[in-house]
């Protein structure tokens, strides 16, 4: 073991040993250098500490200030639910008050008089006299452990780590972090590696590490803060994007793929029966799809399009492309009741086409699946849909040409390939098939550049002429009886109506409650004189399928679901859209049930139902003084919804929506093979990206598999993160 090296296990820092290391390691931080890169998630500037009698002047200003105090006092004030614990802190020339809702318990004993406090928030006032609500606080010591002056954590820009309970349980609290920190940083920050080519950091006036790191730990002034936290978002963006450029260069360089010819009677036997006529921008996709399948290389392309735009009748062109070249094509959908919809519509589409389609689904008897695995093995199921049931060991293709992945976000990149190797599995000359990748879920533009980098994009940005816009209103519980009366009337004038309950997964047994007994009250009472039918995810395959047959016939005109019919669920007849809770369901979500009505030539209408306090905080247009996450929540909610009654465009509501949740919960779970971000933003960061970007992909052009003397860092660096990354570079 080399002296300094960066990489040796935490243990070795000083203060650390094998109790704390253990507890470290549980986050992640087994390394000196996993510390180096642990940021801190803020700082307390104590270069721009006010004084407390100041205060006042900041008053509902808004402005984010920091103070230094002792605690004089703290009591309890008020009684349940207007109840509050309130702090005294003071300076020599004046005090203020820190007030906190909910969890009396935890700050009864939080504090303790005499303490030193760095306090952080917005001033509001109350009653004229200035106070803070629920502030970030850091208690101060004027020594540190060995007794020396603790200017570590009194002067200057202080940094704040995450800390947790069983951080602290061996006593890494935030002092203690900060201590350790240092030794880190001043010990090993110099013997990091630079990775950037030289070229790149000077064209881009970017920090060299070793000071990037000191500084986003350390700074000595909020320019060198800045700079350093510049440098390593660079570096983030840098090696995602890099990352993506070489898993594409896999795809364009290294695999052998199938040129199509693209001229199918099939598929004009098909669009000449539709009928419709396909909109310009269903044509140029088509042409755009049409000319990578003709390509030797494999497609790797993503299709997005808005609710309603045609996606489907473009995959089964590329599709019947497909099998005319004697090749099979494979439909993956995220759940059993989408794939079976699929399985419907594509059969529909192709009732008069001599093609064979097959579904498969992992819920199936094993006679039927059996029989369905024999067709597929033996090449006589020309068209297979089905759900992740396609990616398992026992199906096995005779000639896979094409996969299409419905819904791409609910299956990550690792699912995505596996159904690609099912063509490799099959052999031949030409293993690879094409991809196709679709999306009802609009992506902002930063996250398609990242979890799709790898990936040609087609947009479909338009919808059927005939479409008319559906009509959105918000309405609260105390209006169900204008709801139920709504319903009955455009149900009595022949139309059909969706009313759909939230189904969240830490509580689905509760959720799935709650919906069965809404069902058997709007049954038997609200709506006795109609046909109310009942759909949910944990119904038997044969049940659900009987359900939506009987709605899509008419025979059933109100459809009680939960959010199982959130994506795909196609019944132009239906218009109108009920979606109780409302505000207990994503932006992206919400648009997407939307999308389920407004598919036929009559005007539709989308009702959200929300709760009645949230009717009286937009009356008012304020928030209530609640607990910040109580609050924040709210706030969210009320955004959502807000958002779905201003537009109907799909990419303004995945922007906000990006806004809203960040980019860790966009889509729930975060795409595999990708490597996190610790501090770049996609919110804030999309500038930044684009240079990054570019610089990865020009850099490959020039070197695709980094095996210039001047890239060796760069390359060692990028295999040391992950696994995935050799193989991506030394294909060719």
């Amino acid at each position: 073991m080399k002296a300094r090296d960066p990489d040796i296990s935490v243990q070795y820092l000083g203060k650390v040993g094998p109790k704390r290391a253990a507890a470290l390691a549980e986050h992640g931080l087994h390394t000196i250098r996993d510390l180096l890169y642990y940021f801190p998630f803020g700082y307390i500037d104590l270069t721009k500490v006010e004084k407390i009698s100041s205060l006042k002047q900041f008053m509902d200003s808004g402005k984010w200030i920091t103070a230094i105090g002792e605690v004089r006092a703290f009591d309890l004030i008020g009684r349940p639910p207007r109840q509050r614990f309130v702090v005294v802190l003071g300076d020599d020339t004046a005090t203020i008050q820190l007030v906190f809702f909910g969890s009396i318990g935890f700050f009864k004993k939080a504090f303790s008089i005499g303490e030193t406090l760095a306090v952080s928030g917005k001033v509001t006032g109350f009653r004229g006299r200035p106070q803070i609500v629920h502030p970030s606080i850091d208690r101060i010591h004027a020594a540190d452990e060995t007794g020396e002056a603790g200017l570590l954590h009194t002067r200057g820009i202080v940094p704040k780590y995450g800390s947790s309970g069983d951080l602290r349980s061996v006593n890494l609290h935030v002092k203690a972090l900060r201590q350790i920190m240092r030794a880190a940083v001043e010990g090993y920050a110099d013997q990091i590696e630079e990775n950037l080519p030289p070229e790149i950091l000077k064209r881009h006036h970017l920090m060299p590490i070793a000071p990037a790191l000191r500084s986003i730990h350390f700074p000595e002034s909020q320019d060198d803060l800045e700079r350093a936290r510049h440098r390593l978002k660079f570096d983030e963006l840098f090696t995602l994007q890099l990352m993506l450029a070489l898993r594409r260069n896999r795809v364009k360089m290294g695999m052998p793929g199938i040129s199509f010819g693209v001229k199918s009677k099939l598929a004009r036997r098909l669009v000449d029966a539709l009928p419709f006529k396909l909109t310009k921008a269903q044509v140029r996709v088509v042409k755009e799809i049409a000319a990578d399948m003709n390509s030797p290389r494999p497609m790797n392309r993503l299709l997005q399009g808005d609710v309603g735009s045609g996606k489907t009748i473009v995959a089964l062109i590329a599709m019947l492309i497909a099998i005319e070249n004697g090749y099979q094509a494979a439909f993956m959908a995220p759940t059993e009741i989408l794939a079976e919809q699929h399985f419907m519509t594509l059969n529909g589409f192709l009732k008069d086409l001599p093609i064979r389609v097959r579904l498969l689904l992992g819920g199936q008897r094993a006679k039927v699946r059996d029989g369905v695995l024999e067709d597929v093995r033996g090449g006589s199921a020309q068209l297979i849909v089905g759900t992740h049931a396609l990616i398992q060991a026992d199906v096995e293709f005779s000639k896979l040409g094409l996969v299409i992945i419905d819904e791409q976000h609910r299956f990550g990149v690792t699912q995505r390939v596996a159904l690609k190797e099912k063509g490799e599995a099959a052999g031949g000359p030409t293993p690879h098939p094409d991809v196709l990748v679709m999306t009802a879920t609009p992506i902002p533009r930063t996250l398609s550049l990242t979890i799709y980098g790898d990936l040609d994009v087609s947009i479909i940005n338009e919808l059927p002429s005939n479409r008319l816009p559906v009509e959105t209103l918000l309405k609260f519980n105390a209006d169900h009886q204008w709801i139920h009366r709504f319903i009955k009337s455009r149900v009595g004038a022949k139309a059909q109506a969706y009313i759909v309950y939230p189904l969240v997964e830490e509580s689905e047994k509760l959720d799935l409650k709650a919906a069965t007994e809404s069902y058997e009250l709007l049954k038997s009472k609200v709506f006795a004189d109609f046909n109310v039918g009942l759909i949910h995810g944990r119904m038997p395959g044969e049940e659900k399928d009987t359900v939506m047959a009987a709605f899509k016939s008419g025979n059933l005109q109100i459809l009680v679901a939960t959010s199982v019919i959130e994506v795909g669920i196609d019944i132009p007849n239906a218009s109108v859209m009920v979606i109780e809770h409302a505000e207990r369901f994503g932006l992206s979500q919400l648009h997407q049930l939307r999308g389920r009505v407004g598919r036929g030539a009559a005007q539709s209408t989308c009702i959200m139902v929300a709760p009645d306090w949230m009717g009286k905080l937009l009356r008012r247009r304020s928030t209530p003084d609640l607990p910040g996450g109580e609050q924040d929540d709210q706030v969210k909610a009320v955004r959502r919804l807000t958002t779905m009654l201003e537009t109907a465009d799909g990419f303004k509501i995945a922007e906000t929506d990006l806004e809203i949740r960040g980019p860790g919960d966009f889509f729930g779970t975060r795409q595999s093979g990708l490597p996190e971000l610790r501090i770049a933003d996609l919110t804030t960061d999309e500038d930044l990206l684009k240079l990054a970007r570019g610089e990865a992909f020009n850099l490959l052009e020039q070197d695709p598999h980094l095996r210039l003397p001047e890239h060796q860092s760069l390359r060692n660096s990028l295999s040391s993160r992950t696994k995935e990354v050799f193989a991506l570079i030394d294909v060719g």
